[in-house]
């Protein structure tokens, strides 16, 4: 026997359709094969035909032969607009299961899935974690695969709850295996997950394919099929099945070449047409029904009337009902076929689905040839139950639907603006100003064309298209402060959004003009206008008005309850009340954990966690980093998500952790519009520059610092820029650029008030001081030192305090150095601040004192990472490994991995030691 008929005798085996996979099945296998020890993710991607729903199948397939539970769903062209209709696909075999979830997850899952008759307000983060959840059980007692394939069809909410459950696998016995159309990953897919691109057959493996067809063509015919299908499998397949049966085929090819999705889906059409009546009929309406389950319900869709269409090769019939042999196959047989005949086919199994709402809604409108009110009522109905289970882009496209059913233009262009309000949580900002210009162009009613273009200042901002948000939204303030002064104060306030994120000076003072025309209108203001005020106020000049501004805001903060607290605690963060920032903003989120509103702390987190980093409480700014990190992923937030990872960068740059600082840093970059977003570019300055000056490498930390200025003091940013003026200064002094960065700095300064506040002063201060002569330093040094209220933002306190300590020092003041060296190493201490740690210790020796270091139990937590610090006093307060789950959004396999690693640095073995590692370390820190 010759090699080339054992490769074709190979070839009748079951995986006769994987030749040329042989990477690909083996990259698979691997993954699949035991022991599973860790979790596995990948994307499959490539052109239609190419072999991804025959690779996931094998993959299945050995999966269960091996001992995996399997659990798979495929994405639906016809069901891509109702939510959740994929995941509860996957997860319908367990779903006996969902009981023994937390109860705010279990209720969220029922509550996404239609289950209730009360169902849980939506929420996105929720649901993604208790799926991460149910997916964990079920690995612990069998390794699990989880299959997806078609996933560029999977409706939306189902997306963004596989991609959320994971990025968060870790150790669990699970591999995740996605298939999707094209070279792009399905929307939340994109980042940080492997991904496997499907080439076309080379051209052996291509012949080797098309030799093994039951009738395969010979001579001229053959080469034409490879040249005509290159190197894609189905198309091999398909057209060697079409020229067996009509050699002349091959000339028509010639002569009317297509593009080879648009051959394949022609050649199937044909197939179609070509079968009995009654095949036809059953076979379009398994095409519009596209769904297996409902093969009883309709009375049409039998076996027996199917299987002309099974012997043609267009689908397979078995025990879970009829399913296409490929997707383009459903698609070909549904456009085939007149418009009256699919709207008979709708017509059908929307009345075998009426029962099931939305679906039945969805396939009535399939069916109208016409605008129809009842209909469109119908649909907008549908989106309010899709609303409820937290599918907010189900919702939009229902209502978008129901829009283009609308008779009547006033009802048109009212479900094409709620359709605008519900995508912008669905973070599809393009989508929204589609939508929304619809409405423009529809309507002349004044309330609706200001609500419209308001959607689209929040698209715009959404988009990082900062210049044309603004100018959007100061016009919305401007037209609608007359007559809707709630409208016109809540565009201002984005629009002062926009100013402190750009940090131009001509943006923040067009942000102040536009204040200071809703101030001068007449007539009552909308209840958050003097939250609103302050905040806008502080973001176009955060370093002015003090006077005015700080007392104003300390008798709000005393008075009658906020409106809004999270615009309020920001406000405070921004002007330097850093203290009543974080009391505010704590208690702005514990509001928003509630269920339904989780989307809207994205804001707040991000705020808190730059209060908590000021503050000094690092390891707080570091789990409400994780936090914004998982809501910003569940909520389609980038700017929360690059701030979480800025907060991140800083604190790791502060405690020495160099090696996280560069990669988090670029995944700032490569998330946002650094340009547009010029605080964004401040703070990675910023952050970059003190990674480098804790490295000792001054002169980088130099070139990166002064990026904050330029050469004439003008800053990057009108905040951001100067809390780094005193790290600037330090790093010129090390690098020899002393008397050139004494010139910048005092340009710099000059451009801000003369009292800008007790943080800046004690930054300017120990700036100056460092860049001062030897006799006048002291001065600079002992001013802010004066001052108690400077030890609000204990490391830049201590900062000063190494430095003066150091200059006294040097000053041969030995005596007037050492307590203040040992104020500053404490602090230092307490933040694990190991670069400053280690300079404060030198300095100390230096003037004869011997260094005493702390006691290794006490901070024995220090040696974690800041997750597992969480876990591990969570876990010694006494909760279980699925508390500390559903509290921190992570899967209860993740947890007992972080605890299992966490005990050897702790010194202990098991979990009842905890309690006793965490009251030392609370001792410790009560008695410093």
């Amino acid at each position: 026997m010759t090699r080339e008929e054992m490769s074709r005798k190979e070839l009748t085996r079951k995986d006769a359709n994987l030749v040329g996979r042989r990477e690909e099945l083996s990259l698979l296998r691997e993954l699949i094969a035991p022991p599973h020890k860790e979790s596995h993710v990948l994307l499959l991607l490539g052109d239609p035909g190419l072999g991804k729903t025959v690779l996931l199948a094998e993959a299945a397939r050995e999966a269960g032969a091996a001992g995996m539970r399997v659990l798979a769903t495929t994405g639906s062209e016809s069901e891509r607009d109702l939510a959740f209709a994929g995941l509860h696909q996957l997860l319908r075999p367990v779903l006996d299961r969902v009981p023994s979830l937390p109860t705010r997850q279990a209720e969220a899952l029922r509550g996404a899935f239609g289950l209730t008759d009360e169902p849980a307000p939506p929420d996105a983060l929720l649901t993604g974690i208790a799926v991460l959840t149910l997916l964990s059980e079920l690995s612990d007692e069998q390794p699990l695969l989880v299959a997806a394939d078609d996933a560029q069809w999977l409706d939306g909410a189902s997306l963004d709850a596989l991609a959320f459950a994971a990025r968060r696998l870790e150790s669990e016995q699970l591999v995740l295996l996605a298939g999707a159309r094209g070279t792009v990953p399905p929307a939340g897919f994109e980042r940080d997950l492997p991904r496997l691109l499907l080439r076309p057959l080379t051209p052996p493996d291509a012949g080797l394919l098309l030799d093994a067809q039951p009738r395969p063509p010979h001579g001229r015919l053959r080469e034409q099929v490879l040249a005509q299908a290159a190197g894609n499998p189905l198309a091999l397949i398909e057209l060697a099945r079409v020229i067996a049966a009509d050699p002349d085929a091959g000339r028509r090819w010639t002569a009317e070449p297509l593009p080879l999705t648009g051959q394949l889906t022609d050649l199937m059409a044909a197939q179609y047409v070509a079968l009995p009546p009654a095949a036809r009929s059953a076979l379009l309406l398994a095409a519009a029904t596209d769904s297996p389950d409902l093969t009883t319900a309709l009375p049409g869709l039998s076996a027996e009337a199917l299987a002309p269409a099974e012997a043609a090769g267009l689908i397979r019939v078995d025990t879970a009902g009829p399913r296409f042999a490929h997707p383009l196959t459903r698609s070909a047989v549904y456009h085939a076929a007149p418009f009256a005949e699919r709207a008979a086919a709708h017509r059908q199994v929307a009345d075998a689905l009426r029962d099931r709402p939305d679906r039945h809604a969805w396939h009535l409108a399939a069916a109208a040839p016409a605008p129809d009110e009842h209909l469109a009522a119908l649909l907008e109905d549908s989106a309010a139950q899709a609303q409820r289970r937290g599918g907010a882009a189900a919702a939009a496209r229902a209502l978008e639907r129901a829009a283009e059913l609308s008779p009547a233009e006033p009802d048109k262009a009212r479900r094409l603006l709620a359709a605008a309000d519900l995508a912008l949580p669905a973070g599809q900002a393009d989508w929204v100003r589609e939508l929304a210009g619809q409405v423009l162009t529809l309507t002349s009613d004044p309330d609706l064309r200001i609500a419209a273009r308001l959607d689209i200042g929040w698209s715009l901002l959404w988009s990082n298209r900062n210049a044309e948000a603004f100018d959007t939204l100061l016009s919305v303030a401007a037209e609608a402060s007359p007559r809707l002064p709630a409208v016109a104060w809540q565009a201002a306030w984005m629009a002062a959004t926009v100013a402190h994120q750009t940090g131009l000076p001509e943006v923040c003072a067009k942000a102040r003009a536009a204040l200071d025309l809703l101030d001068s209108q007449d007539g009552p203001t909308p209840e958050p206008a003097a939250e609103y005020r302050i905040w806008i106020r502080a973001c176009t000049n955060p370093f002015a008005e003090r006077a005015d501004n700080v007392p104003r805001l300390r008798r709000t903060a005393e008075g009658k309850p906020l409106s809004d607290p999270g615009t309020f605690g920001a406000a405070a963060w921004v002007l330097d009340e850093t203290e009543l920032a974080v009391r505010v903003l704590r208690e702005a989120l514990s509001r928003l954990r509630a269920p339904g509103l989780r989307g809207a702390s994205g804001g707040v987190l991000s705020a808190l966690e730059w209060a908590y980093v000021d503050s000094g409480r690092w390891d707080d700014a570091l789990a409400a980093a994780r936090e914004a990190g998982d809501i910003a992923a569940a909520y389609k937030m980038e700017t929360v998500a690059g701030s979480a990872d800025l907060t991140t960068a800083i604190v790791a740059a502060m405690r020495g952790e160099h090696d996280q600082v560069a990669p988090l840093l670029a995944r700032v970059r490569a998330a946002v519009d650094t340009g547009e977003y010029r605080g964004f570019a401040a703070r990675i300055w910023q952050t970059a520059g003190l990674s480098a000056l804790a490295q000792g490498t001054y002169t980088t930390a130099y070139a990166q610092l002064g990026r904050l200025f330029a050469a004439d003091g003008t800053p990057l940013h009108h905040h951001f820029s100067y809390l780094a003026v005193a790290d600037l200064a330090a790093a010129a002094v090390r690098a020899e650029r002393r008397l050139e960065a004494r010139t910048l700095l005092e340009r710099a300064l000059a451009r801000v008030d003369p009292a800008p506040g007790p943080r800046l002063a004690q930054l300017t201060a120990r700036a100056r001081a460092l860049l001062a002569d030897p006799d006048t330093a002291e001065a600079y040094f002992a001013a802010p030192l004066a001052d108690a209220t400077g030890d609000t933002w204990p490391f830049e306190r201590a900062q000063l305090q190494l430095d003066y300590g150091e200059w006294l020092r040097r000053q041969r003041r030995i005596n007037d150095a050492k307590p203040v060296l040992v104020t500053a190493l404490e602090t230092f201490r307490r933040l694990g601040a190991a670069p400053w740690t280690r300079r404060a210790e030198s300095e100390l020796r230096a003037c004869g004192v011997t260094v005493q270091l702390p006691q290794a139990a006490p901070g024995a937590l220090d040696a974690l990472t800041a997750q597992q610090r969480e876990i591990v006093i969570l876990a010694g307060h006494g909760l279980t490994n699925v508390e500390i789950a559903d509290r921190l959004f992570l899967s209860p396999r993740t947890v007992a991995s972080h605890l299992y690693r966490s005990y050897p640095k702790l010194g202990i073995t098991g979990r009842r030691q905890l309690r006793d590692i965490i009251d030392r370390q609370s001792t410790t820190q009560a008695g410093r």
